[in-house]
């Protein structure tokens, strides 16, 4: 794999389940003044309409898949790939490879003391990202994450539960996870807990160091 450019960049992933607050996370590391690049706007920009990307789609899932304006219809998407997990890896297949290497290139163009790469799916594809120095995981417990969703999406709780069954268990994320935090508290809880870590990556060494952490709610 090829090297990142500025090996002085300590390179954090963060991630975790749905509706687990990996945004508000992420949101909270952007007002510290880290540089955050996140998977998921990734993936929305290599779909626009006139993208390879969105060529591939369309021609490996159907015109039904595209809007009438030529844009990706996400809902449709979406409800085909949460029910057949043979859709979900075809789609994966077409799009992962991509946003692996956008993110390897922000990473590698990045001069800060260290960034952070916002990956929904890392517990998958950990092995695709060896570029990574560590890992954050915004850890829920199900039956948040579940009244979350409900509430977020206006969903029934039927499609919720496929929602959490499409991803990764949440002991294969925490396997893979350097860090911890806990975030079934509300979303201000998350504010001291960032900050915390924040001044601990400051002071991090790039490529590895540093011992696992857990963060709690105070």
């Amino acid at each position: 794999m090829k090297e990142l450019v500025n090996s002085q960049t300590l390179v954090i992933a963060l991630t975790g389940g749905i509706a687990s607050g990996k945004g508000a996370a992420a949101e909270c590391f952007i007002r510290s003044g880290v540089p955050v690049f996140d998977a998921d706007v990734v993936a929305r920009e290599l779909v626009q309409p006139g993208t390879p990307a969105l060529a591939e789609i369309a021609a490996a899932f159907g015109a039904r898949m595209l809007t009438a304006s030529g844009e990706l219809d996400r809902r449709r998407m979406r409800e085909l790939v949460f029910s057949d997990p043979a859709e979900r890896r075809r789609l994966e297949a077409i799009l992962h490879p991509r946003v692996r290497e956008a993110l390897q290139e922000a990473a590698g163009n990045c001069t800060a003391p260290y960034c952070v790469l916002v990956i929904p799916l890392l517990a998958e594809h950990r092995s695709d990202y060896d570029f990574v120095d560590r890992v954050v995981v915004v850890d829920v417990s199900p039956h948040v994450q579940i009244e979350r969703l409900l509430l977020r999406d206006r969903c029934t709780r039927e499609a919720a539960d496929r929602s959490l069954a499409a991803q990764a268990p949440r002991e294969q994320r925490l396997a893979i996870a350097d860090d911890v935090i806990d975030n079934d508290g509300e979303k201000p809880a998350l504010d001291p807990i960032i900050k915390r870590l924040h001044d601990y990556y400051l002071h991090l060494p790039a490529r590895g160091g540093g011992r696992p952490t857990f963060m709690r709610r105070e």
